[in-house]
């Protein structure tokens, strides 16, 4: 399965947010990316070191996929990278 990763294009991504008002902020305004490729046939998907965004998208994801009309199952892991833990979800299509 491949998998559209979001995560790389902003500074943000490597950041653990200090609040929950700032995570929140910052999930939200993922939309646009994630509304894109959820319409689309691709797998979108997105890592972190904040396990706080990957929540809030874990609640945001089937909302967004619900609103745009379309059927994912939403997936998440945990892995490790340089000796830091990242944590990753991401859909597909069902």
């Amino acid at each position: 399965m491949e998998v559209q990763w979001m995560n790389g294009q902003y500074r943000e991504d490597k950041r653990i947010f200090d609040s929950e008002m700032e995570v929140y902020e910052w999930t939200n305004s993922l939309y646009p990316d994630f509304s894109n490729c959820l319409f689309s046939e691709v797998n979108v998907g997105y890592a972190t070191p904040d396990e706080k965004v990957i929540d809030y998208l874990t609640e945001l994801l089937p909302q967004w996929a619900d609103y745009l009309n379309v059927q994912v199952i939403v997936h998440k892991d945990k892995i490790k990278e340089e000796g830091k833990y990242v944590y990753r979800i991401w859909t597909s299509k069902v």
